[in-house]
């Protein structure tokens, strides 16, 4: 099972919203995988995670602390599912 952490800086509306687009995305390509939110300072807590999702912004900051990192421009349905798929390659 993937671990999908996805955050923004106050680990509320955006990381939420984000959080549930990618839950529906995740069940309508029958994938295994856990979704959890957070704030970006509450990262260091999470060592286990497969997949960070943020907004394109913050992305840079993340690279290399997990395996893999999307950086998302809008919060817009295809864009998050097109770059989940590519993650997954």
């Amino acid at each position: 099972m993937k671990k999908i952490l996805v955050v923004c800086r106050t680990g509320m509306g955006t990381s939420m919203l984000l959080k549930i687009k990618v839950e529906q995305i995740i069940s309508s390509l029958n994938l295994d995988a856990e979704v959890y939110h957070d704030v970006t300072s509450a990262i260091s807590g999470y060592n286990d995670i497969d997949i960070l999702i943020t907004m394109k912004d913050l992305a840079d900051e993340f690279k290399g602390k997990f395996p893999i990192v999307i950086g998302i421009a809008s919060i817009n349905k295809e864009e998050i599912k097109s770059k989940i798929l590519e993650a997954l390659k």
